[in-house]
């Protein structure tokens, strides 16, 4: 039997880490499809670390785990990226010029969320372009260049971000 912390490589959902116990089930956190629960008789999956069901893990380390176990298969961010305080609780409005259209309230919230996945993305991409065998150093600065672009066009949103350290860079600065 498996226990909490677990690794395994399921043949339709992909990498996952068990993160609950039912007295029949698993509750496996997927990278490519979130929490599924499959039975505890299912053998088609390869197990890649097995953690013993007798020892007792805390449901923060398990968190710790999950979120070591997805940065290292998958290149995905869990970092929290802290929204400037003065935007915390705000709204960002879009005004048509047209009064005859409405104007859009988006909790500024939403919004920084996807700024900061946007940019996880960024770096994932990346992060793949640098990894790729197939791209000669050639191709890999011309992707690379690209990149560096995007990201000085997002510079726009530096204002959103409490630590500098967080902040978009494009070309021209470290």
């Amino acid at each position: 039997m498996l226990g909490v912390g677990s690794r395994i490589i399921h043949p339709e959902f992909g990498d996952g880490v068990i993160v609950r116990l039912h007295t029949a089930a698993y509750d496996v956190c997927f990278i490519q499809t979130g929490l599924k629960t499959i039975g505890k008789t299912y053998t088609g999956w390869e197990v890649i670390e097995a953690i013993p069901t007798e020892e007792s893990v805390t449901f923060t380390e398990a968190e710790k785990s999950l979120a070591k176990i997805l940065r290292e298969w998958a290149g995905v961010s869990l970092e929290k990226v802290p929204l400037g305080d003065r935007w915390k609780n705000g709204i960002m409005i879009l005004q048509p010029e047209d009064t005859s259209y409405q104007s859009k309230e988006v909790p500024i919230e939403s919004f920084f969320h996807k700024i900061v996945m946007m940019r996880d993305r960024m770096r994932v991409l990346e992060q793949n372009i640098n990894a790729h065998k197939k791209l000669d150093d050639e191709d890999k600065v011309n992707l690379q260049q690209y990149i560096t672009r995007c990201y000085g066009s997002m510079t726009t949103f530096n204002i959103l971000f409490r630590d500098k350290e967080d902040y978009f860079v494009g070309a021209g600065k470290d």
